[in-house]
């Protein structure tokens, strides 16, 4: 199977690349459109800040080339929110592969040393949907860190608490996204990884 790893600049990349490692796959990391558009299966992690990001991704057209694909795609983190239409991160205009708007979490009042913002560690993903999820994932803990959010739409295919109920991770055609890290969840995240290799 030909994997690949968008190479852009945002961070994650190798540790993706080593969960990949730890299931066996050798994945390709590259910035090569042709690579990346005759993978059977393309993974857009990231780590960062979302305009700065998106503007990296105009200049190298790799934001044509990501709404183009017509394989799985798999979305991580940033790479999640850039799927979506706009962030508040910056007031960015994003790839718009989902309708969702990303927010920024606000704390409320008096409950800002409870649920600090970023949002970091691990909570339970609940109400799974689609073959990115099994059953026995239903509660499980993942491991979360972000500022901003993405809403809870008909894309929606997981669910998780944090100040507000978000979407832990989003689905649409052949693109799919996490808000969590699975390369940083253990045996769940690996879980989640080995399903969406065999979409």
């Amino acid at each position: 199977m030909n994997i690949v790893i968008i190479k852009y600049n945002a961070g994650n990349i190798e540790s993706v690349n080593n969960a990949l490692n730890r299931l066996g796959v050798d994945a390709e990391i590259t910035a090569d459109h042709d690579k990346i558009r005759n993978a059977d299966k393309v993974i857009f992690p990231g780590v960062g800040e979302a305009s700065t990001t998106m503007a990296y991704l105009r200049e190298n057209k790799l934001d044509e080339l990501i709404v183009s694909l017509k394989q799985p795609v798999l979305g991580i983190c940033l790479g999640l929110q850039l799927m979506c239409s706009h962030s508040e991160e910056n007031d960015t205009q994003c790839l718009g592969i989902f309708n969702e708007k990303v927010k920024r979490f606000i704390p409320k009042p008096g409950e800002e040393y409870v649920t600090k913002v970023p949002h970091m560690g691990w909570n339970a993903i609940k109400n799974l949907k689609s073959d990115l999820f099994t059953d026995d994932l239903e509660n499980e803990y993942v491991y979360f860190v972000h500022s901003y959010y993405a809403e809870k739409s008909e894309h929606t295919i997981a669910t998780c608490d944090y100040i507000l109920p978000f979407s832990a991770a989003l689905h649409r055609d052949n693109f799919y996204a996490t808000q969590f890290h699975p390369e940083k969840s253990g045996t769940i995240g690996a879980k989640i990884l080995d399903n969406f290799l065999k979409l």
